[in-house]
């Protein structure tokens, strides 16, 4: 019995199978497919702190008071070097978008100087994020941690913020070194705090201007501020620890969730952004090289441009969560 086989006209479909499905080639496809797996990962996280912080939002730190600092300058502006960072992320995909359009065009002079510029703002950014870990980590106006695990913080009678330096006097203190004539000499110590407690009740007792404020949030989404007796009387019955800046255990801001899913998600991102930059280096040094003019295509710069566009707008969204709502 004979066998016929039928076209069924798949030349010249969208979908037509083959080497290059939907017109884009395996590498591309790979490249997809690692965005959208990707995305689901980044979008678990952010949907997790989502839901922390809608749970504990009576207490969640205010991002206007926590990331205020910029760079060589003293004083209080809220999220103005976090914007910067963002331009100069935005502005290096639309230097990655031009470096793709010049390799349609198989242009390479133009395609050497976009790499270049896409190359120096990711570090840019990734200098900034390194800054930015470092000052929430060393922290600026420290606070007291209660024995419920709540934050208490310092303002004064206008409501701004104060430092534990400007009121409290450290006396002096040394630690006497375990070894093994006189304690656990395996046993790593951590740094003591620059204030104790009962230094810091001292200071406020002797500083009628500065009053506690809690990490609570009042009716107006405000954190709410006691007078002098109430200040005094939270402080001496439930202060247990002085808190300076944020680590994994304490957060001088608010509830240590914030700063540990801070360092979790924008570490994350950060080493996509870094791991973004080595890559953009290799394709920078082949397109010098003049690697894919030899090969006749520039597609590798497109590629890489994917990831790096899917980089930023990762970040557009980690913006909006940790800085912006």
């Amino acid at each position: 019995m004979d066998t016929t086989v039928v076209n069924t006209g798949t030349e010249g479909k969208t979908w037509g199978g083959g080497n290059k499905p939907l017109n884009a080639s395996y590498g591309k496809m790979m490249m997809w497919f690692f965005i959208v797996s990707d995305a689901l990962t980044f979008s678990g996280f952010l949907a997790a702190y989502g839901f922390s912080r809608f749970k504990f939002i009576g207490s969640w730190p205010i991002a206007d008071e926590v990331f205020t600092h910029v760079p060589f300058f003293h004083g209080n502006y809220p999220m103005i070097y976090v914007a910067f960072m963002t331009f100069v992320l935005i502005m290096s995909s639309v230097t990655m978008v031009l470096a793709v359009d010049a390799g349609h065009h198989m242009n390479k002079a133009k395609v050497t100087i976009y790499m270049f510029l896409t190359i120096i703002g990711g570090l840019i950014f990734v200098g900034s994020q390194a800054w930015e870990w470092n000052t929430f980590i060393k922290g600026d106006f420290g606070a007291v941690q209660t024995k419920g695990g709540n934050i208490l913080q310092f303002v004064d009678t206008d409501g701004n913020r104060v430092a534990l330096r400007d009121f409290v006097v450290a006396e002096d203190k040394d630690r006497t070194a375990h070894e093994n004539k006189n304690g656990l000499w395996f046993v790593s110590e951590g740094t003591l705090p620059t204030y104790t407690v009962e230094e810091v009740i001292a200071g406020l007792e002797s500083h009628d201007n500065v009053l506690v404020r809690t990490q609570d949030l009042n009716e107006n989404g405000e954190k709410t501020v006691l007078d002098r007796g109430a200040s005094l009387q939270q402080l001496k019955l439930n202060g247990k620890v002085v808190v300076e800046g944020a680590n994994l255990k304490v957060n001088e801001y608010g509830s240590p969730l914030f700063a540990d899913f801070f360092f979790f998600i924008t570490g994350f991102h950060g080493f996509h952004v870094f791991s973004g930059v080595l890559i953009n280096i290799i394709i920078f040094f082949n397109v010098i090289l003049g690697t894919y003019e030899r090969r006749g295509s520039y597609e590798m710069v497109e590629k890489v441009g994917l990831y790096w566009h899917f980089v930023d707008l990762v970040w557009v969204f980690v913006f909006t969560f940790f800085y912006l709502v």
